[in-house]
């Protein structure tokens, strides 16, 4: 076995004991409060195997975003974790089954982020010299859009050499990711006028049934042809039976594989107009992510890391998907990016989130040997 592929095995229950110490620690993206408590035990883990001590990006609204250094170097290479869940605390327990193990975020992406953390540690402990300074943005709002660790990431990402994602790799296959779509949500306010449904029927302009159009014509936009999707994934209006519904709201997820297209579809939904006279429309929210384009860069990133993984007697491969990331910011500012460079599993953002034991040293030995040779 490869050097670091051989140390991370030899450590694996070290290594899964640090990934429930963070899947443990309920995170999701809507509660500061548990974020902070979940990225402490982030800075203690750094602390304890690397020696490490973070930057605390403060924010008022979401978790503090966590900014480690590690090595020293001209280049600088920028690693991305996220560390905040779709899951509310105690929605899902950590358990072990055979070779999986289950737990809120440990697919996405938890386990990705403790892996980077001993792929430096093996170098670490091995003696092998890095020659750059790593860079590790630790974020708290991924899954909501990266609203505020937006400007964090590009600020760090300014003369990277590369970055690197510990996002989970595609399922099944363990495909790399160098193609993302763009994202974009909105929330579409519905004002009708209420009235009494018996007796004053006419009088009343359905918030609700303007809704349905409305629903109607969004979905209509969506073109596989194109890659552009548009779902309207939440509604909720109306109260009482007996009276017409004087208001509605519309929660709209579009995903586009051009700028071009995610604009096209922003300004539609700009100009969105109602079908029913009387009606009056707010549409709130816009463009989230931009595509994360494959550039020949990240072509050429891709095809060192496939050589890497051949090194490792691993075969891999490459795919785009419709998910957007933080690599989507790198990406768009012309810095190769390489995402699903994680822990292998299946069921993200599903009950059945886990990861495989077994593949742990050669995903956490890829992202080292990647680290290092880059």
């Amino acid at each position: 076995m490869d050097r670091i592929q051989q140390y991370i095995a030899d450590h694996i229950e070290e290594i899964i004991e640090d990934i429930k110490y963070i899947v443990e620690a309920d995170s999701p993206s809507s509660d500061k409060q548990l974020a902070d408590r979940c990225g402490e035990r982030i800075q203690e883990l750094y602390r304890r195997r690397l020696g490490c001590t973070a930057r605390v990006i403060e924010e008022e609204e979401y978790g503090n975003h966590l900014r480690f250094e590690y090595g020293t170097g001209d280049k600088k290479l920028l690693l991305l974790s996220h560390f905040d869940t779709v899951w509310n605390k105690g929605a899902l327990s950590v358990r072990e089954e055979g070779n999986r193990i289950y737990g809120p975020g440990i697919l996405d992406m938890k386990s990705g982020l403790v892996q980077a953390v001993w792929a430096l540690k093996a170098c670490k402990d091995l003696g092998i010299p890095l020659n750059k300074k790593i860079i590790h943005v630790c974020t708290s709002d991924e899954e909501i859009g990266s609203p505020s660790a937006r400007e964090v990431i590009m600020e760090e990402a300014k003369g990277a050499m590369c970055a690197l994602v510990t996002e989970p790799p595609v399922e099944k296959t363990g495909d790399l990711k160098t193609c993302r779509k763009g994202s974009a949500r909105y929330f579409v306010h519905i004002h009708g006028k209420a009235a009494h449904s018996g007796n004053h029927h006419d009088e009343g302009v359905s918030a609700i049934k303007e809704a349905a159009e409305q629903i109607i014509y969004l979905e209509s936009l969506t073109n596989y042809d194109k890659g552009t999707t548009i779902n309207v994934g939440a509604m909720e209006g109306g109260g009482k039976l007996n009276v017409v519904a004087d208001s509605a709201t519309l929660g709209v997820d579009v995903r586009t594989e051009t700028e071009e297209e995610q604009e096209r579809i922003d300004h539609l939904m700009e100009e969105l107009a109602p079908h029913s006279e009387g009606v009056k429309l707010e549409v709130e929210g816009g463009i989230m992510r931009p595509p994360m384009l494959r550039t020949e860069s990240t072509g050429e990133l891709f095809e060192h890391a496939r050589k890497v993984a051949e090194e490792l007697g691993i075969r891999i491969g490459e795919a785009a998907v419709g998910g957007g990331s933080d690599g989507n910011f790198t990406a768009s500012m012309g810095i190769p990016t390489l995402d699903g460079l994680g822990a292998a599993g299946s069921g993200m953002h599903a009950k059945n989130e886990h990861i495989v034991k077994d593949q742990i040293p050669f995903r956490t030995a890829l992202l080292g040997k990647l680290i290092v040779s880059l």
